[in-house]
Order: structure tokens, then C-alpha cells, then sequence
């Protein structure tokens, strides 16, 4: 059975998807303010994703990315570009330049809402998983997948890690991954 998961009525909730890498990202806004966060945006999509930014009144805040991997070729750099203001966040332990960096507790604010910060790593040292508490949803990028997880065998993977993480991720009621299978 899918139910609809009710988002607080200011709370704007997209998602958007790359074909060629299979990958999702997320574009979260306060409807009032019109501040906005971009989760793991895509660098040849940093177009696409500013269009829409543009045509919907918003104004991005924050770019924020969950890891870095070569699957994840972060589009911050360009939107930062295309929207003047914007800043690019990323965790202190993924050692990535960023005009932000974040650590376990950390809190992002746009608007009204908050993202807090939660070490997940395993899949990659600096993975983190951002977690909206009042909309119940926690962006987990690739320590969570649709029936899996994301791959170990890479530089930086630890399963033992990644499966201590979990503990991390909290029980939201929604995980928006990061790829699909």
C-alpha cells in the first residue's frame, strides 16, 4: 500500500532525477521565505536545477552534497555561478573544498525548517545524512539504497562503518536515496 507522507503546508518538497548516472537530487524550500536547499546536485544538470530554482521564486541558500564520489560530480560549483549567493556544503571529513563544511549535529536552517547533520560514514569517510525532524524525512545520499546499500569496495569503503551508521540515519518515516537501482 503507498501512502502520501503530508509535508508541513510552507514546506516545498522535488525531486529531480540524471539519467545518465541514475542518481536523484533534491530541491527542499520554505514556501514563505523562499529560501532553498539543493541536496547532491548534479554538475551537468547545475542548468536544469537553476531554472527551475528561477522559475519557482526561490532562492538557494544552500548546495549541500551527502558524499563525494566520482558518481556524484557535485554541480555546487556551477550553481553557485548561475546563482550568486548560494553556498556549497559539504561534510569536514570528506577534506573537499566547500564554502561550508559540516559535522555530526550540525543544524542548516532556510526559512523556518532545519536539516540536521548526521555522520553516516562507511560508503565514503565523509558521508553524511541530512534530516528534516518536522517533515519526517532523512536524506540518507548513498548509505541507503532502494534494497541496499551503497558499495564498500571502493577507496574509503568500511561496511563494519556503513552498518553502524544505520544507527545514525534515525527512523524517518521517508529516506530519499540517492540512486536508483
Amino acid at each position: 500500500m503507498i501512502k502520501h507522507i503530508r509535508l508541513s503546508e510552507n514546506f516545498f518538497f522535488k525531486q529531480l532525477f540524471d539519467r545518465v548516472s541514475c542518481t536523484y537530487s533534491y530541491l527542499l524550500a520554505d514556501t514563505e521565505s523562499k529560501e532553498a536547499i539543493l541536496v547532491d546536485p548534479v554538475i551537468d544538470l547545475a542548468e536544469r536545477d537553476a531554472k527551475i530554482i528561477d522559475y519557482l521564486g526561490l532562492k538557494l541558500k544552500y548546495s549541500i552534497n551527502t558524499h563525494m564520489h566520482a558518481d556524484h560530480i557535485t554541480g555546487t560549483g556551477v550553481l553557485k555561478k548561475l546563482l550568486p549567493g548560494s553556498q556549497s556544503v559539504i561534510s569536514t571529513a570528506s577534506q573537499a573544498l566547500a564554502d561550508k563544511h559540516v559535522a555530526h549535529g550540525d543544524i542548516l536552517e532556510f526559512g523556518n525548517h532545519k536539516m540536521e547533520v548526521r555522520a553516516t560514514p562507511g560508503h565514503t569517510n565523509g558521508c553524511v545524512t541530512y534530516v528534516c525532524h518536522e517533515q519526517g524525512i532523512a536524506f540518507t545520499g548513498d548509505t541507503l539504497l532502494i534494497r541496499g546499500c551503497g558499495r564498500t569496495d571502493f577507496q574509503e569503503g568500511n561496511p563494519e562503518r556503513l552498518y553502524f551508521g544505520y544507527d545514525c540515519v534515525g527512523r524517518e518515516k521517508v529516506q530519499p536515496t540517492a540512486h536508483q537501482n
